[in-house]
């Protein structure tokens, strides 16, 4: 029985499946069956929206069952290895490796080898090259699907950009050719070429890319002239009338985003040079106010979260902001459901907004100033006032809010001590600004990562800092703050240099990412699993120096990701990168 599996491992109910409106369908007897996973524990996935979205979409088309899957705990992959079981999906147990499509939704670069875990847990072979008809195609979407070539061999199909409407277009098309290719009359080069003609989608099997002796990519192409030159990124146009799963599922067991979370916009409006999801969304999109209103009402109502978080990459921008938070907390004033926001502009709180939200229960607030001082912000083009923020801060301090969360980057360009400082008179100073309202200052989270200049952002040219620069700059800032009122939080540099490698790698990295995974790498998002050790080594093995990814690159080369196109060229790019160079 499933059951005996779950006995002496941690959190057994992650493992249950058959939550709170959880879809549930006769496998054998759809016409295609596809298992939808994240490479992350169940309570990371959860939390993702992107799934719940391909989750909703795809077990609403007539004659297609959906089920889900993630990463396990290692005390759970040891009973199912002791047990000789394979890993099966959530909703009806069925083992991974009988779907016809495996779905990952790709969301950091450090899930990696969570993605090689789970294939050899399913009983699949690691490289695609070595899974025939008789296996499932492992197709994957996501924001790391910006640049997919680290991972090229081990996934079938990418579909590059938003998959809602993509995926549909695919799973019609597999259904079409699904005899032909399960008996072996379509080969499989054969289906991914006739795949391939859905845009967005992209086999890395057809396409060949050519190095110099130095290493360096020279060339990218089709190996067949009937495929795209360039893979143009998908978006769903109609933003408003697009799926959103109003049958939110209830998980068992808590989650990292335990909450409703409705997103009211996609894209962003502003243009920081550092920032790789408005490439991701772009262009910006609005969901209507009636639309959002009823979409939280279906969802509370189906779910009975207490709390509902506006999502989007600059929600302060949504037109009306203050007048949507005020019918919304009219809304559901009489269930106490709690109103988030994420990060915010100090502009969308001048007004009411801040009180509005208080009323029901009063949360911490959150902002992103990203740099110190004036000059890095203008370099970043950072939309940030300073006068507006401690305006922002003093009206919130005035409305209840005990505390701020505040994000910063270092190890951007032309990075000076003055800088540094500046990170820490600026929170000195919000922290203070509440001692005008009551006498007492308040608790400021500071939360410091280094900076990764990522594809198809301006900065994608830029050279990454050093892991020995990132530690001096957040020993620096450790002991020169002398203030218990502010609380830092550093990302692990050896993280977020293995992040920045995989982020602007190529196909080369494929060879190392097996050998990680091979020497035990797993959940390296997480600090307490992640040994730099193991990666330092695959590195050596693989006779591939990382650093080399690191480097600054010339303006006039050709990257691993310029095949994609995401809607934003590579021109604009160039001329927003000349202008973040501080003189």
């Amino acid at each position: 029985m499933i059951e005996d599996l779950f006995v002496n491992v941690h959190r057994p109910a992650q493992y249950l499946g058959n939550e709170w409106n959880t879809v549930k369908k006769d496998f054998n007897t759809c016409a295609v069956s596809f298992a939808l996973g994240f490479p992350d524990l169940y309570e990371i996935g959860m939390s993702n929206l992107g799934l719940r979205i391909i989750y909703g979409v795809l077990n609403n088309m007539p004659g297609v069952v959906c089920e889900r899957f993630f990463a396990l705990e290692a005390d759970m992959a040891d009973s199912l290895k002791n047990a000789k079981r394979r890993l099966f999906s959530w909703e009806s147990n069925q083992e991974l490796v009988n779907f016809d499509l495996l779905g990952f939704s790709l969301g950091s670069e450090l899930n990696y080898t969570n993605v090689l875990s789970i294939l050899d847990l399913a009983g699949l072979p690691l490289v695609s090259s070595l899974r025939n008809h008789q296996y499932p195609l492992v197709i994957a979407g996501g924001p790391c699907t910006l640049n997919p070539e680290p991972m090229h061999e081990f996934i079938d199909l990418f579909i590059i950009g938003e998959a809602e409407e993509a995926v549909v277009e695919l799973l019609n098309l597999y259904r079409k050719h699904k005899d032909d290719y399960k008996t072996g009359r379509l080969s499989k080069e054969d289906l991914l070429i006739e795949l391939s003609k859905i845009p967005g989608v992209y086999a890395p099997s057809l396409y060949l890319p050519e190095y110099d002796l130095g290493g360096s990519l020279v060339n990218f192409s089709p190996k067949f002239a009937s495929l795209p030159l360039k893979i143009k990124k998908r978006i769903v146009s109609d933003f408003d009338a697009a799926y959103f799963p109003c049958n939110w599922i209830v998980p068992y067991v808590q989650t990292i985003h335990d909450r409703v979370t409705l997103e009211i916009m996609r894209g962003c409006p502003n243009r920081c040079r550092f920032c790789q999801a408005r490439s991701q969304y772009y262009p910006l999109r609005i969901r209507s106010k009636a639309r959002i209103i009823s979409l939280a009402k279906l969802t509370q109502a189906s779910s009975g979260y207490e709390e509902l978080s506006l999502a989007g990459l600059s929600v302060g921008d949504y037109p009306g902001i203050e007048t949507l938070v005020s019918d919304l907390t009219n809304s559901f004033s009489q269930q106490a459901v709690n109103l988030s926001l994420p990060s915010l502009k100090a502009s969308s709180l001048l007004g009411n907004v801040s009180m509005l939200i208080a009323k029901i229960k009063k949360t911490g607030l959150t902002f992103a100033p990203e740099a110190g001082t004036a000059r890095l912000r203008q370099a970043l083009a950072k939309d940030f006032s300073e006068e507006e923020f401690f305006q922002a801060i003093e009206q919130a301090y005035r409305a209840g809010y005990q505390h701020l969360k505040l994000y910063f980057l270092i190890g951007l360009p032309d990075e000076r001590q003055e800088d540094l400082q500046g990170i820490i008179d600026f929170a000195q100073s919000a922290s203070e600004e509440r001692k005008k309202i009551n006498g007492s200052a308040a608790q400021i989270n500071i939360s410091i990562n280094p900076l990764i200049p990522k594809p198809h952002t301006p900065l994608q040219w830029q050279k990454m800092d050093s892991i020995e620069a990132i530690k001096e700059k957040q020993i620096y800032l450790k002991s020169h703050c002398k203030n218990k009122r502010l609380k830092f939080n550093f990302h692990d540099s050896q993280m977020g240099f293995l992040e920045g490698v995989l982020s602007r790698g190529d196909r080369l990295l494929g060879k190392v990412i097996l050998s990680a995974y091979k020497k035990g790498a797993r959940f390296d998002a997480w600090s307490n699993h992640f040994s730099f050790e193991k990666w330092q080594e695959a590195f050596f093995e693989s006779g591939i120096d990382p650093l080399k990814y690191l480097d600054e690159k010339p303006t006039t080369a050709l990257l691993p990701w310029d095949f994609i196109d995401t809607g934003i060229d590579k021109e604009d790019l160039l001329i927003e990168f000349n202008k973040s160079i501080v003189r």
